[in-house]
């Protein structure tokens, strides 16, 4: 089979290559206003000034985030690992070194996975940086296919002079970011670098296509596993050959960042299942995860309910109990909680304590990509409400003490932080003089002074 990239279609661009070269000098000299600007296509300009205003470096490799060893583990478990060879055989069919092309796929904060295909372009790109473990968001390396699809949530192409970053120049890419096919979250991103070849019209529906497949893929494979445990239970499958059929699950994880209804992900033996739990479900599974060592009744019932009426409650939990216990045997039968203590026997992360894990790990604009909003916020429950307000002041605390301009105005856009005059001043503080957003933040300050 003859690749998709061999046939070399040349693309003119909007405006020359010297124009652009040109802007780009300007832009990073501080002249924010030369007139060359303008004939620069919106989306690398904005892409530019959000480059800027983040203080990227306009010739630097970016950063190597993952070690060798840290690499392979998170492969491993990435969602994207189980469609590897489905981007193979659509973006390198065919001899994949001799392409033309590297192909790469991201995690949803622009680390590089897997970088394959054409033997001399991935040789060359990898002077650059261009290679598996290395940061290609936009905070990282500024303009760039990659970090540039997350940043806008869409398929980009950038070609050739519209890189951020010198370096990167003498190529071109178009990427597409992929979701969640069930709750629509960001997984990870397609990218395709290489000549104009890889900008082309046909490049950019043949990378869309690629990430829709992948989606169906993801859909269809979840679609199975929910259907096996029916297909199990024929004649004659009674409770104790169903349990002999039981897959112990590779990595759960509850999300309850801005839902009220949970989503529990479960993988394993190569396949992964969403399942939506009920607000009261969810507030006691988030409980279990949380505080692992166990639970008593009265104290599980304190944190769900309250002190108030203990001994309804403590009726009303038993119930609730043997419920959550039934829908978790049908969904995923190793987390069904033990007695006396209450306790899960698997470990369940959750959404919540991943984002506390980036913080601690300096990870900020990763952390408020994974801040979807607050825990379950329409939980009245005491133990919820704990947890929201931990992980929203330490959030906050974080980046306003260490993360970068373009991480705190992404932050001010939040609900978490719209209305936070203080961080709203810091951005100010961080922001060139003749940055173009300056004159956007002093509005939003004098209208909440005005309001307050």
């Amino acid at each position: 089979m003859s690749s998709p990239w061999s046939e070399r279609r040349e693309v003119s661009p909007e405006t020359s290559r010297l124009l652009i070269e040109r802007a780009h000098e300007e832009l990073v000299a501080g002249n924010t206003g030369d007139q060359r600007l303008g004939d620069v296509r919106m989306l690398v300009r904005d892409s530019w000034r959000r480059s800027l205003d983040s203080l990227v470096a306009a010739e630097a490799l970016p950063p190597l985030d993952l070690t060798a060893e840290e690499l392979e583990e998170y492969r491993r478990t990435h969602p994207l690992a189980a469609v590897i060879d489905m981007v193979r055989g659509l973006l390198l069919p065919g001899d994949a070194s001799e392409s033309g092309v590297a192909v790469a796929v991201g995690d949803a904060a622009g680390r590089l996975l897997w970088v394959e295909g054409d033997r001399h372009v991935r040789r060359l790109t990898g002077d650059m940086g261009f290679v598996e473990g290395a940061n290609w968001s936009e905070d990282a390396v500024g303009t760039a296919a990659p970090g540039t699809a997350l940043a806008l949530d869409r398929s980009v192409q950038i070609r050739g002079a519209e890189h951020y970053n010198r370096l990167v120049q003498p190529w071109s890419c178009t990427a597409a970011p992929v979701h969640d096919p069930e709750t629509r979250r960001l997984l990870g991103v397609i990218d395709v670098t290489g000549g104009v070849e890889a900008v082309t019209p046909q490049a950019q529906l043949l990378v869309d296509a690629t990430a829709r497949a992948i989606e169906g893929e993801l859909l269809v494979a979840r679609l199975r596993a929910r259907a096996a445990p029916r297909q199990a239970r024929g004649p004659g499958s009674g409770p104790r050959r169903a349990a002999a059929r039981r897959v112990e699950p590779t990595r759960a994880t509850l999300r309850v960042l801005g839902r009220d209804r949970a989503l529990l992900e479960v993988a394993g033996d190569g396949v992964e299942t969403v399942s939506e739990l009920g607000a009261r479900h969810a507030e006691l599974l988030l409980m279990l995860a949380v505080h692992r060592q166990g639970l008593s009744a009265e104290r599980l019932g304190d944190l769900v309910y309250g002190e108030t009426g203990r001994e309804s409650s403590a009726v009303t939990l038993r119930a609730e109990m043997v419920r959550l216990r039934r829908a978790l045997t049908a969904a995923a039968p190793a987390l069904v909680p033990e007695s006396r203590p209450y306790r899960l026997s698997v470990e369940l992360e959750t959404d919540a304590h991943q984002v506390l894990s980036l913080l601690d790990r300096g990870a900020h604009r990763v952390a408020l990509a994974a801040y979807r909003g607050d825990v379950l916020p329409d939980s009245v429950a005491p133990g919820v409400e704990e947890l929201r307000d931990t992980v929203r002041t330490a959030l906050r605390e974080a980046l306003m003490a260490e993360a970068s301009i373009e991480v705190l105005l992404a932050f001010a856009e939040t609900d978490a932080g719209a209305g936070d005059v203080e961080l709203l001043r810091l951005c100010l503080s961080m922001l060139p003089a003749r940055s173009p957003r300056r004159a956007g933040l002093v509005m939003r300050i004098e209208k909440l002074e005005n309001d307050a």
